[in-house]
């Protein structure tokens, strides 16, 4: 069993997910460090900012010296970091895999060099790239049909190889995330289709039958922070799904509309080349470990309504902070 308090670090902690994760860490009474190159600004943890048991570390996963100062004391490393999706990952290749491969060696090594007990892997469930069946479990081959997604898979064989009696990894294959974060991505499917219908008066689907699933922000974030504080026997080793429901993308733009409220936006289809539709069982979850989603697809749109109709959200079509590929085209990472 785990101690109840637990010194955690999260890479990408200032991200669309670490963002919510982490004050949520803070509330359980963990003591936090967030490692993170703060690309898409400062403001994202602002709320917690001054926490006492918070400690922002600006840096870059690639650079070796700075996890072996940032990561000694820590019992578990949550890891979010990396260059995510694949559009963005498309931008620059080499870059991509740099950060999210070719570091992960170093970061896993001097994690295990370091004590650190239990090391959480934020993977995606578009590793099995198309299956035929319905029910996509997790002992299934796995498939991905891009760099970004290869990678992802890569890297938990890499986790699983090092595991150990004093070293616990898990890996969790999220479906797409989505709802509000004060680290706002509006480049997720939901995230898009309700972005456009709330201040564009119109979603525009490409394709429409292909299957998406997600997962509601509160539910992911909820979940990581129960993987922390579990027994070591129920996750060592283990491979998770964790998904919401599996939609197409169609279901999801009827939902949205239903949602907003407004009979004059125009659903507008266009055809696709884009063959990916996943699905995933989220049943081993459940029957392992007790979990299930507690909030909605419905959930996170109405989440995302009530920030746009707060003003929690300036200039959502135009402004790069919410968007990957824009921000990685300014940022120009090295």
């Amino acid at each position: 069993m785990t101690s109840a308090t637990q010194n955690v670090l999260v890479t990408g902690g200032a991200g669309y997910v670490g963002s919510v994760l982490v004050p949520k860490l803070l509330a359980r009474g963990h003591q936090v460090r967030v490692l993170d190159l703060y690309l898409y600004g400062e403001e994202a943890l602002a709320e917690v900012r001054n926490h006492p048991r918070l400690v922002q570390i600006k840096g870059d996963i690639r650079d070796i010296g700075l996890l072996e100062k940032a990561i000694p004391g820590s019992d578990c490393v949550l890891h979010l970091a990396c260059i995510s999706n694949d559009p963005s990952f498309e931008l620059d290749p080499a870059l991509g895999k740099s950060i999210n491969y070719d570091a992960f060696f170093g970061l896993v090594d001097v994690c295990r060099n370091s004590g650190v007990k239990r090391f959480i892997y934020a993977s995606t469930s578009s590793v099995y790239g198309i299956k035929e069946v319905e029910n996509v479990t997790e002992d299934m081959t796995l498939e991905p049909l891009t760099d970004y997604s290869k990678y992802k898979a890569l890297c938990e064989e890499v986790l699983f190889s090092r595991q150990s009696p004093d070293f616990v990894p898990v890996v969790i294959r999220s479906a797409t995330v989505c709802g509000y974060s004060p680290r706002l991505r509006l480049d997720l499917i939901v995230n898009i289709l309700t972005n456009h219908a709330v201040n564009n008066g119109r979603i525009k689907v490409i394709g429409g039958t292909q299957k998406r699933p997600n997962i509601n922000i509160q539910d992911i974030t909820d979940l990581y922070a129960q993987l922390v504080e579990l027994p070591d026997e129920l996750v060592a080793g283990k491979v998770f799904n964790a998904g919401c429901e599996n939609h197409t993308v169609s279901q999801l733009a009827k939902m949205v509309r239903e949602i907003v409220g407004r009979a004059e936006i125009d659903v507008v289809q266009e055809a696709t080349d884009d063959p990916r539709s996943y699905h995933i069982s989220s049943e081993k979850i459940l029957r392992e470990l007790g979990w299930r989603p507690r909030h909605t697809i419905e959930d996170a749109i109405r989440s995302l309504c009530e920030a746009f109709e707060g003003g929690k959200v300036p200039d959502p079509m135009d402004d790069p902070r919410y968007y990957n590929v824009k921000m990685l085209q300014l940022e120009r990472i090295a």
